[in-house]
């Protein structure tokens, strides 16, 4: 996917106030109107500086393009990062998939699930009231938050425009219940913690959705727990029972004899908790001893004579 310099596009500096940018968006949609213009690509010119208006003319999008494309040039190849959006605070619904099908894919891929939580409506408003609006956002916890619940200390940071109508980010800190069970998606619904209503309204909810930090060991897929078992050559041929480790303790798995690598083991209920607790699946891997001693270098060539093994053969039928 290439990079996209919206910038380029609108002819402004990095530096542009909003009105600079309202004023070049305003020039170039003079002169690539479809209904007006005379170029011969007015059309796809037109889409282009929309689509670079829509981001540039929006806070929230521009400091996240701003974040995301700093040493890229137009058409290199580009990739957001995973969860390069938490810790953003965004306000309103985001648009849905659907919604990005007059924009390309580099803005769909950036913008499409911007602020992750999504399908919540935003203020409800009557004639001398309003509630305030949702925001959302995406923070990620370690799973071990998932086995035994914490409160956690969160920033936050909130692309606003400032004075002069350049965009800044503003940062608060909030202290966050981390229910146990919490599993990936979640969403945490903070009351009040959105944006002020007016005429007297409640102000709207903070909804953060959850995601898990990369761990060294285990990888969460709703509640259920994935995690790869190392086991030696003589555990896997002959049957064990081997420990493993988990947040809230350990769990004796028992190993079948004749076990291969690549062979997935189901352990129920031992998984992240809720009312319906996971599961830990087990992604068996035998792993050699290293045959770096004159011991062990006869006890595999003893292997090689007496065994007469041939692992290619198995596959031949």
């Amino acid at each position: 996917m290439e990079f996209k310099d919206y910038y380029q596009t609108l002819g402004v500096s990095r530096e542009a106030t909003g009105d600079e940018i309202k004023k070049a968006y305003r020039k170039l949609a003079r002169k690539y109107h479809p209904d007006v213009s005379r170029e011969a690509n007015a059309e796809a010119q037109m889409k282009e500086v929309n689509e670079a208006n829509e981001v540039l003319s929006d806070p929230e999008k521009r400091v996240a393009y701003d974040q995301l494309g700093r040493g890229y040039r137009p058409g290199q190849d580009f990739r957001p990062p995973p969860n390069w959006d938490a810790g953003f605070e965004f306000s309103g619904r985001g648009r849905a998939p659907g919604e990005t099908a007059d924009f390309s894919d580099f803005f769909a891929e950036m913008f499409g699930r911007m602020g992750g939580a999504r399908g919540f409506s935003g203020g409800q408003r009557t004639q001398f009231q309003a509630r305030g609006e949702d925001h959302h956002a995406k923070v990620l916890l370690d799973i071990e938050d998932a086995f035994s619940g914490a409160t956690r200390q969160i920033s936050l940071r909130a692309p606003k425009n400032d004075a002069r109508g350049q965009v800044t980010l503003e940062t608060r800190t909030l202290n966050v219940r981390v229910p146990q069970g919490v599993y990936a998606g979640q969403i945490i619904r903070l009351a009040g913690q959105g944006a002020p209503g007016s005429g007297g309204a409640q102000a709207g909810d903070l909804m953060l959705e959850v995601q898990f930090r990369p761990h060294p060991r285990f990888r969460a897929q709703a509640r259920d727990l994935h995690l790869t078992l190392p086991i030696a050559p003589w555990e896997a041929a002959l049957g064990a029972v081997v420990q493993v480790d988990l947040p809230q303790g350990a769990v004796n798995v028992r190993i079948p004899e004749g076990t291969q690598s690549g062979r997935q083991m189901r352990v129920r209920g031992k998984g992240i908790p809720g009312a319906t607790p996971g599961d830990l699946l087990l992604d068996i891997q035998v792993v050699l001893p290293p045959a770096d001693t004159a011991k062990a270098k006869e006890l595999y060539e003893t292997m090689a004579r007496e065994l007469a093994f041939d692992p290619r053969s198995l596959g031949r039928a």
